[in-house]
């Protein structure tokens, strides 16, 4: 950074928000360029937010991945989209992400509403158009730009990257004039610590089905760099029931195995070393309803 003049620089903060399942997890990585957030086919895997960061030049941007908006029933529901509100809230620009799938649903009617609080730059990108007819898409610009007036309107296919670099492109237009949050080599502000558990999360949200990784949590008790420059990483999987802690053991422990092996191989890729995964399984029923849970996943406590 020092070869740039900190009066030149730029750095923008972009909130992604959107329905769950909208993509916005696989944008992030797709902007940032490398995995910084967890991503499953299920529904409200992001739980809190996770923020990527890009520099190019002179500008930075810092995107910031939110929890799905949706229609909470449970106290972390609640937490997660007060979450997904204040991070569009705080940012310089607000991206609308929406699955063009899936249209103008009573889903996206009510982020639609909600946004009309949000006085910044606004823009709405719709997301996997490989998926939909060209006509299908123009129709559904023309009906949501008729409901919300955001600046523009990007069609892009995250999992592919068509459209990606014009979306960076505005957003570094759109940047305000300020020195750099981050130094230039960051891609997340997620501590090595929070990165595994969400490795280990994502896992386990891919391999075990149902209600039970909604019920689950993950935390990273001990993570220790050692002599020979591997990690040794102990991880606890908290869930609500010795029932779901029998599921998630698996047969003989084949499938706390499994779950270990895979984010260890991802964590091993991502930290580049050797890493010594070690999982433990804990019931703790009321592990929703503890403030510290909601401190460590970086979410408010609300009553």
């Amino acid at each position: 950074m020092s070869e740039i003049d900190n009066m030149a620089t730029k750095c923008g903060f972009v909130a992604l928000v959107g329905a769950p399942n909208a993509g916005k997890s696989t944008l992030l990585n797709a902007l940032v360029g490398t995995k910084v957030s967890i991503v499953t086919h299920k529904a409200q895997t992001t739980r809190a937010q996770v923020r990527g960061v890009l520099t190019i030049e002179e500008s930075q941007l810092v995107f910031i991945d939110t929890p799905g908006i949706f229609a909470p029933k449970r106290r972390l529901d609640r937490a997660m989209v007060q979450s997904a509100w204040t991070g569009a809230g705080d940012a310089d620009m607000v991206a609308l992400i929406i699955d063009a799938q899936k249209g103008l649903n009573s889903e996206i009617e009510a982020l639609l509403d909600g946004l009309d609080n949000i006085r910044q730059p606004k823009v709405l990108v719709l997301n996997k158009i490989d998926k939909v007819k060209h006509e299908e898409l123009l129709g559904l610009s023309k009906q949501i730009n008729e409901k919300v007036n955001f600046e523009t309107t990007f069609m892009i296919s995250a999992l592919r990257g068509h459209g990606v670099a014009d979306f960076v492109e505005w957003c570094r237009d759109k940047a305000p004039l300020e020195q750099w949050h981050f130094p230039e080599e960051h891609l997340t502000d997620l501590t090595m610590a929070l990165t595994a558990a969400e490795v280990t999360r994502e896992k386990l949200f891919l391999r075990i089905h149902d209600e039970i990784p909604y019920q689950a949590t993950v935390e990273t008790e001990s993570f220790k760099i050692q002599k020979d420059g591997s990690y040794r990483i102990e991880q606890v999987i908290y869930v609500t029931r010795d029932t779901h802690k029998m599921i998630v053991l698996g047969a003989k422990g084949q499938t706390i195995k499994t779950i270990g092996a895979e984010a260890r191989k991802e964590l091993i890729e991502m930290f580049e070393t050797d890493v010594h995964l070690f999982l433990f399984v804990k019931v703790r029923a009321n592990w929703a309803d503890d403030p510290e849970r909601y401190r460590e996943m970086g979410l408010d406590w609300t009553k």
